[in-house]
């Protein structure tokens, strides 16, 4: 997926480009939304309609800037909103805990803040005895395409990580707390 020349689509970012880009493929548009970091909800649904967000002094609000669209530019026109006004911190508040037991795709390890990080559980597989492994991606400061990582701990099946009980996660580049789990 291309990136722009903005610097956005760091980690926080890819995670949501990976949800946003899933649900305007298959025109889910209603569940394309992000809360900004002073927590503002911008759905991709009111932008659709011709409306645009203006954030001045702590405030934000909707205004209608323009006719109707739905083209791929009007959607990578929004995203490149959300990344300049949300990130770890709004995303971590944004979504909810999850337990390593119910992983699924689409599940993100994630520390809020500055510095946080996020990545995202990309493939999920589960053998005959009913253990699971899981695949990761992320983007980096400064952006970049969104990579699968390696597994640092086990390069016996890396780039997979398995999904069996444990304290710490361990990317190539941050070690995640197990509770750090998060799901839409």
């Amino acid at each position: 997926m291309p990136i722009s020349d903005r610097n956005l689509q760091q980690c926080a970012d890819a995670v949501m480009r990976l949800r946003a880009e899933y649900f305007y493929a298959q025109k889910e548009y209603d569940k394309i939304s992000f809360r900004i970091t002073n927590d503002f909800e911008v759905d991709y649904a009111k932008w659709m309609q011709g409306n645009r967000v203006v954030v001045k002094d702590y405030k934000t609000n909707w205004y209608k800037a323009r006719q109707p669209s739905n083209t791929y530019q009007d959607f990578r026109n929004y995203l490149e909103f959300v990344f300049t006004y949300a990130g770890n911190l709004s995303l971590s508040k944004q979504l909810h805990p999850q337990n390593l037991k119910n992983l699924a795709i689409g599940d993100v390890f994630i520390l809020g803040g500055s510095p946080g990080h996020a990545v995202i559980v990309v493939d999920l597989a589960r053998n005959k005895n009913g253990q699971k492994v899981f695949m990761l991606a992320q983007s980096y400061m400064p952006a970049q395409e969104t990579q699968i990582l390696r597994n640092p701990s086990d390069a016996f099946i890396s780039p997979w990580y398995r999904a069996e009980s444990q304290s710490k996660l361990h990317t190539p580049e941050w070690t995640f707390k197990i509770d750090e789990l998060i799901t839409w």
